[in-house]
């Protein structure tokens, strides 16, 4: 498994700058993990990463509300899912994320992630953390791990 990276983002530009980085790495099957609290940049960066799919950013909302929204790309249908309204043990199943893990060419982006608790993936993961908020720079940890088995947050 690579190191983990530490950046620090000076600016929104620097955040969705990353993401469209992290976007064009994308080959399809992977989930990302964003965690941080409110403010901290995670819909900016997933708004990067579709930028980076050739998507137009225009389209992408946080689905706080409707908790998952799809996105068809050309390359892959990608799933951005908020947990922030979503509690208990079953969080994975309330969202439907078994299935939309079974489709196989998708990218799955998860905020608020560390609502899963112990949920396994059989798929390559990006654990990112997000830490900061209002104008203060942001530090955003990125930690890659491939496919060896069923692997937990």
């Amino acid at each position: 498994m690579p190191e983990p990276r530490t950046l620090i983002s000076n600016s929104p530009d620097e955040t969705f700058e990353l993401g469209e980085n992290l976007g064009s790495e994308l080959r399809g099957g992977e989930v990302i993990l964003l965690r941080g609290g409110l403010g901290a940049g995670k819909t900016l960066l997933t708004k990067g990463i579709l930028n980076g799919l050739d998507y137009d950013v225009d389209e992408v909302t946080s689905p706080s509300f409707a908790l998952v929204n799809l996105y068809r790309t050309d390359r892959f249908n990608v799933y951005h899912i908020d947990l922030w309204r979503c509690e208990g043990e079953d969080v994975g199943f309330s969202v439907g994320l078994e299935e939309i893990l079974d489709e196989p060419n998708r990218v799955v982006i998860i905020e608020w992630a560390e609502r899963l608790g112990e949920y396994a993936f059989d798929s390559p993961i990006y654990r990112i953390d997000l830490a900061g908020d209002g104008d203060e720079p942001r530090t955003i940890k990125i930690e890659k791990s491939e496919l060896l088995a069923s692997q937990s947050i």
